[in-house]
């Protein structure tokens, strides 16, 4: 499995601003009486943090009105809807932009912020204030040393976690953001591993989320998460898999499983985001390394056939496209790789059906594309993840061709798909490494079109 955890740009790009109405200001210094005298240059410099503008009584002052806010609420209706006021929502969102500065990062651990904002997300009744203090604890996340001292809070793990099942976007959003921060810090990774495995509803709660979210970039950070935890921990894979939540998990909601849900939210990603649908990508490989993922694929009931509509349709209507020049393939690589290791895995898995039906020829004719193009490519033995595209495309051509019909043939000829050019490029994959998938290829194409097989044969014998 293709493990980073502790990759630092991973980490850094989960740090999050504040999201409120335009841009957050850029702040020389956080709010501060003017100086009177010369006398409090010092002053000024003892409450600054670390090497930092910001100001320490501000940040105390800060934090404890947000105690007295959900005290005061707590006092009054406990039940109520809460609402934030302006100038405490921007208060707390100018912390939260603070908090991506290490200084500031270690000062609110040393002040013990951490327990004050679980103390408030546990109180809270706002939506707004459980994604703003979630927010902060993301930002505290992004360091080693904060992370560490986080993580190990036992009351906080338990309630984040809880919070997958919440209602509200951007709060999950945050809380998506701030445990996957913490999963791709290799020292404190397997403390959120085991606490994942043993928190059952998370399992629900991220299915869910998946096969009904239309938020983009819930969706795009969820697949991230989804794929991480994939990714490091394949026992955990092999639970989910295998793990039938009830349907009263969700009142209305049909049984969930892991391949449906992904297939959604792919769906809802595809003509939005094309790096996060590379990461669903990515995670339907990974269930395909395991045999628990194999077998929900190769059940005639199951989702595969479903699956491979749906990245057929991506490969052959949205990459690669003839008109395309080769230097495309370059840019779409990585989630071409994805893609075909997927289908691959799909077509061994249902070969039957794919060879009784025909595996799709604009599929073929996509796959004969992309080796002509990386052997026109002056990138190709320099790149490794074109190489592993070459190779992947080549060994997938190669099964298809083991068992491709006279009627396929036929129709790859009628729709141009196989011309002289694309027939030396299939001869020159195949013929060295394949040979029983050459050979077969060149016998059918002698029954359906003599020419084109005559070229074929006489620069690769067969």
């Amino acid at each position: 499995m293709d493990c980073n955890a502790g990759g630092s740009k991973e980490v850094e790009d989960e740090r999050s601003s504040s999201p409120v109405d335009g841009q957050s200001p850029v702040m020389d210094r956080n709010p501060s009486p003017p100086p009177d005298s010369a006398d409090q240059d010092e002053d000024e410099a003892l409450d600054s943090i670390g090497d930092t503008v910001y100001s320490k009584h501000w940040l105390f002052s800060t934090l404890t009105r947000l105690i007295h806010i959900v005290n005061e609420k707590a006092e009054g209706d406990p039940d109520g809807q809460m609402q934030l006021s302006d100038d405490d929502e921007e208060n707390l969102c100018k912390v939260w932009d603070m908090a991506m500065d290490k200084d500031v990062a270690s000062f609110l651990q040393e002040f013990k912020a951490t327990d004050i904002l679980l103390g408030v997300i546990a109180k809270s009744s706002c939506p707004r204030l459980t994604e703003v203090c979630v927010g902060i604890l993301g930002n505290i996340a992004c360091f080693p040393e904060t992370c560490l001292a986080l993580s190990q809070n036992e009351d906080l793990g338990a309630v984040l976690l809880l919070l997958l099942g919440d209602t509200d976007p951007p709060t999950l959003l945050e809380t998506s953001r701030l445990l996957l921060t913490c999963m791709s810090q290799e020292n404190v990774c397997s403390l959120w591993l085991e606490r994942i495995r043993q928190q059952t509803s998370v399992c629900s709660s991220l299915y869910f989320i998946m096969s009904s979210s239309t938020n983009t970039d819930l969706l795009e950070k969820v697949g991230e998460l989804v794929d991480k935890l994939f990714d490091l921990d394949e026992e955990l894979m092999k639970s989910w898999i295998t793990a039938q939540p009830r349907e009263e998990d969700h009142a209305g909601e049909s049984r969930l499983d892991v391949a449906s849900c992904l297939l959604e939210a792919a769906k809802q990603l595809r003509s939005e985001s094309p790096n996060g649908l590379e990461v669903y990508l990515h995670a339907f490989q990974l269930l395909t390394t395991i045999d628990e993922g194999i077998q929900i694929f190769a059940d005639p009931h199951g989702p595969g056939k479903v699956v491979w509509n749906f990245i057929s349709g991506i490969v052959c209507e949205d990459l690669c496209q003839p008109t395309d020049l080769p230097v495309v393939l370059q840019e779409q690589k990585s989630i071409l790789v994805q893609a075909f290791s997927v289908l691959h895995a799909l077509y061994r898995c249902q070969k039957q059906s794919f060879t009784n039906s025909g595996a799709s020829e604009p599929l073929i004719g996509t796959i004969l594309r992309v080796l002509q193009y990386h052997s026109e490519s002056k990138e190709d033995t320099k790149d490794e993840q074109l190489q592993i595209l070459s190779e992947i495309s080549a060994e997938f051509l190669a099964d298809i061709c083991n068992d491709i019909s006279k009627n396929t043939v036929t129709d790859l000829v009628k729709k141009g798909f196989l011309t002289e050019k694309s027939c030396l490029t299939a001869a020159a994959n195949l013929h060295a490494k394949f040979k029983s998938s050459f050979q077969h290829l060149h016998s059918v194409l002698s029954e359906v079109d003599s020419q084109l097989a005559d070229v074929m044969g006489k620069q690769f014998p067969v």
